[in-house]
């Protein structure tokens, strides 16, 4: 099988089988909800995973409701899906800052064609997760958010990391975007379960764009070196 057929059926298959989560938190999955989401998916990696190459991962902390959770491809809004991924979306139009600076880096890098080529994109709890206020107002919410959530969704996200490793990651280097509670988790679990050689955490998108945007180009470079293997 190729990379991208293993990758459309682990999303298949794809289904959140932990316990019970807290009140007031729930998961959307975006390839059981709505099928324009598995379509994209199916398109995406025809186009750009139809090989048998094996590929290192980038590791986000889980998909955003607007981005992933509409596209089903990690980091890519609905604009970014048409104008670089150049497949067609007739939905709702989607917007996130986080997809902005990729596809940006990933321009820089050498291209769609190219980086997808080499790396591979998603998370360690695959599928999103939502908060309701009392309000009913939804908002999206981190896995390591909570301390009871972190607990509850632990083992799911163990057996995750080791379906994605199974794709065909090349397990030496894994890439982590956050520096903070998500690098901190994913070195303990990988200390615990030698999923990887070393994990090298990057500046998270989000928060490059939203704090520290007038250094935009620098983090470009920062994820090019790292990405490249060059020792920063």
């Amino acid at each position: 099988m190729t990379f991208g057929q293993n990758v459309i059926r682990f999303h298949e298959q794809l289904i959140y089988s932990g316990p019970d989560l807290p009140a007031g938190i729930q998961v959307m999955n975006p390839f059981v909800d709505s099928m324009t989401a598995m379509d994209n998916l199916r398109l995406f990696a025809e186009k750009y995973l139809h090989d048998q190459n094996r590929r290192r991962i980038i590791l986000g902390i889980n998909p955003s409701r607007l981005g992933a959770g509409v596209t089903g491809v990690p980091f890519t809004d609905t604009k970014r899906l048409v104008s670089e991924c150049k497949i067609p979306y007739h939905g709702k139009p989607t917007h996130e800052i986080s997809s902005v600076f990729m596809y940006q880096m990933i321009d820089a890098f050498g291209g769609v064609r190219d980086f997808y080529n080499r790396f591979y994109i998603n998370s360690p709890f695959p599928l999103a997760i939502i908060k309701t206020d009392s309000q009913g107002k939804e908002t999206n919410y981190n896995y390591y958010d909570s301390p009871v959530l972190m607990k509850t969704v632990y083992q799911f996200i163990i057996k995750s990391i080791r379906q994605l490793i199974d794709l065909g990651i090349v397990t030496d280097t894994c890439f982590c975007l956050g520096t903070g509670q998500n690098a901190r988790f994913l070195k303990k679990l990988n200390d615990e379960h030698g999923f990887f050689g070393k994990i090298i955490p990057l500046e998270h998108p989000r928060f490059i764009m939203q704090y520290k945007s007038a250094a935009k180009d620098l983090y470009i470079e920062k994820y090019i070196r790292a990405l490249a293997g060059i020792d920063p």
